[in-house]
């Protein structure tokens, strides 16, 4: 089986240990930074939503939610927490239907290699509004492998800003590095890129 396969494996075994562990986390800062440039209302795929935390907030703070997330048992749980269907769909095969004015993917496109990774934003770029943001969080080190029975690309900060400079239409308007929310003593690269006219 491929890196996806084995990591959405883990997820459908420990749905609900992980969503017991990660619903609660504060993700109020990045999530607050986000919202300030998305316009009132407006439409935002929560990529890999996991246990529907943000997808949830999203939803009760007056915006149009899109949730996507690979793993089956993930995608039932969440759907019942936020009330809405949730797309069950690798990134990789996923193609949406609407444009959109945020793209969140928190702590999810660490989970594929750095090819599908680049694959994946070209793609949902395409489905980005002019001046839309994309939220990308992921761990920041210098590692590329399983643990804990999970595939994971992390990445420094400055070979995440060198991975982005690849996508012409994107650019990073900040870029932050925090502490785990869940006490696992690593820390997270928080960016928030956006797409502007060629």
């Amino acid at each position: 089986m491929d890196n996806t396969r084995l990591t959405l494996d883990y997820y459908d075994k420990n749905a609900d240990a992980y969503v017991k562990s990660t619903q609660h986390a504060d993700m109020g800062v990045s999530l607050t930074k986000f919202l300030s440039y998305i316009p009132k209302g407006g439409k935002i795929l929560d990529l890999g939503c996991g246990s529907g935390r943000d997808s949830k907030t999203f939803k009760d703070a007056g915006f149009k939610v899109v949730a996507v997330d690979g793993s089956k048992e993930l995608c039932k749980q969440a759907s019942e927490f936020i009330g809405q269907n949730v797309i069950c769909s690798t990134f990789q095969e996923y193609i949406p239907s609407e444009q959109f004015d945020g793209i969140w993917a928190n702590a999810s496109l660490l989970h594929l290699n750095e090819k599908d990774m680049k694959s994946v934003i070209t793609k949902l770029s395409l489905y980005l509004k002019i001046s839309g943001c994309w939220f990308i969080a992921i761990k920041c080190e210098d590692f590329e492998g399983f643990r804990d029975n999970r595939f994971y690309k992390s990445m420094t900060k400055e070979t995440f800003i060198a991975f982005m400079k690849q996508f012409k239409d994107l650019q990073i308007d900040k870029i932050t590095i925090t502490v785990d929310k869940l006490g696992r003593g690593n820390s997270w690269i928080n960016a928030f890129v956006l797409k502007k006219a060629r």
